[in-house]
């Protein structure tokens, strides 16, 4: 399946990169991206958060399935207020998310507090396979109240923002943020945000 073998390209390429400890994957939808990461490495422990309280069950499940529910935490969550301390993690990981963002600058302000000092962080935007569910699929899963915020989500979206960022728009919403080193990469209509605090 098309998804799984993203997921598992992004996992092979994170465990290559940090060889352990801790990461956050912001926008974890049903969880196939922490999954893969904890199937290719023991020595990482991943986080996962979504504004979908039911997406984030349906992680759990998943994660129960595959036996790898002592090394993945998922939580409901919002990216641009993250419930964790400064430096928390090693690396930040997105796929998909960027452009649905109603303040991407804060996201990516509360991407680098969380980090450690030297931690990475990955933004893939607009990811080839952002979830292996449909968007239909995905919006059916949320609450009514989850629902009436992506909404207005989406509505300031298309007042305010092009539907998919391009390099020049990356790299201004970048020089917002604390961040001074980041690198961009395209490839398959995808963009690759890469950050070191």
């Amino acid at each position: 399946m098309a998804g799984e073998r993203y997921y598992k390209q992004v996992a092979e390429d994170v465990v290559t990169r940090l060889k352990a400890g801790k990461i956050l994957d912001l926008g974890t939808g049903p969880g196939h991206l922490p999954i893969e990461i904890a199937r290719s490495s023991t020595a990482i422990v991943v986080v996962g958060i979504d504004l979908s309280a039911k997406l984030i069950e349906a992680a759990k499940r998943n994660a129960l399935r595959a036996g790898l529910e002592k090394r993945i935490h998922f939580q409901t969550g919002n990216a641009s207020s993250l419930e964790f301390p400064d430096g928390s993690f090693d690396m930040v990981i997105s796929t998909g998310m960027l452009h649905m963002l109603r303040n991407p600058v804060k996201v990516i302000e509360e991407i680098y507090r969380v980090l450690k000092p030297g931690g990475e962080a990955w933004i893939y935007d607009p990811a080839r396979i952002s979830s292996q569910i449909s968007p239909r699929e995905w919006r059916a899963s949320l609450s009514l109240r989850e629902r009436l915020t992506f909404k207005l989500f989406q509505l300031f979206a298309r007042i305010n923002r092009p539907r998919e960022y391009h390099r020049e728009q990356v790299t201004e919403l970048v020089s917002q943020t604390p961040f001074r080193t980041s690198e961009i990469a395209e490839q398959g209509g995808e963009i690759r945000l890469t950050l070191l605090k």
